[in-house]
């Protein structure tokens, strides 16, 4: 029974090391990890969840070879966040942002290569208070995911269906700020 409670310390002391690691080691990188999930971004954070997640646990490796392999993915991710700066290196990492809406019309070859429905674009531009596509310049979904809007209010004035009907069942419109770049 000694031997037991001996292993199951050992893990948790593991556990609890490589936690601390990782916290050290994405402080110590930039914030990318954490706040914009590009494909690199994403595999590295799932790298370290695996990391952590089953060394500890693992009778097979100790916290030396968890360590090591933990600085290495964050190693390799800092590195490819730097090499990034290379336009060649950033088209194979990064995808680069897509015209969704242009001047009040929905594009179904940007709609295509996102992977998204005219819905979605609906419901993006419902998110940032626009009530229809007419009142949109441009709408873009950025590299990280997250969208920008950029209202047009004399194109709002010559505008079709509103974008809550279908939700609300109405025709009325609220008031959003017109040409001002929305969040």
């Amino acid at each position: 029974m000694s031997a037991e409670i001996e292993h199951l310390a050992w893990v948790a002391v593991k556990a609890g090391l490589l936690y601390a690691t990782a916290i050290i080691g994405l402080r110590l990188g930039k914030r990318r990890i954490l706040t914009e999930l590009s494909p690199f971004d994403f595999v590295a954070a799932v790298a370290v969840g695996a990391i952590v997640g089953r060394i500890p646990s693992a009778s097979d490796a100790d916290y030396l070879a968890g360590a090591v392999t933990l600085i290495a993915v964050l190693f390799a991710h800092a590195l490819v966040s730097r090499l990034r700066r290379y336009s060649s290196v950033a088209r194979l990492v990064d995808q680069s942002p897509r015209i969704l809406v242009a001047r009040g019309k929905i594009l179904e070859d940007g709609l295509r290569r996102s992977g998204l429905s005219r819905a979605d674009v609906e419901s993006l531009l419902r998110q940032h208070g626009v009530h229809e596509v007419g009142e949109v310049e441009y709408l873009i979904l950025e590299e990280g995911g997250k969208v920008s809007v950029v209202a047009d209010s004399a194109r709002a004035a010559r505008t079709g269906a509103d974008l809550f009907a279908d939700v609300t069942g109405s025709q009325t419109r609220g008031a959003a700020g017109a040409g001002a770049v929305l969040p």
